[in-house]
């Protein structure tokens, strides 16, 4: 590739680009539009699943805040009994 300049090399990539794009175009599964509905009910089933998931981690950690308040609330209860038994 040292022999050739950069004008044949920027005319070999223009080519391949464009034969690129031909095939692309020919092999394309579906028209523009088509794709476009498929990309946005893909988009907002997406969406949709996140904020389902979005609710279903807010459901967890609201049930592990309140498993670990009743802990720290146990936890609690037994140290002042604890302490009120050492004190007498």
């Amino acid at each position: 590739m040292a022999d050739h300049d950069d004008g044949g090399r920027l005319s070999w990539f223009l080519a391949g680009a464009i034969v690129g794009g031909a095939v692309a175009l020919l092999y394309a599964p579906k028209a523009g539009k088509d794709t476009r509905k498929l990309i946005s009910k893909k988009t907002e089933s997406g969406r949709d699943a996140l904020a389902d998931s979005g609710k279903e981690v807010l459901e967890k950690g609201r049930e592990f805040y309140d498993k670990g308040k009743e802990i720290a609330d146990d936890a609690a209860e037994l140290f002042e009994r604890g302490r009120k038994l050492v004190r007498g």
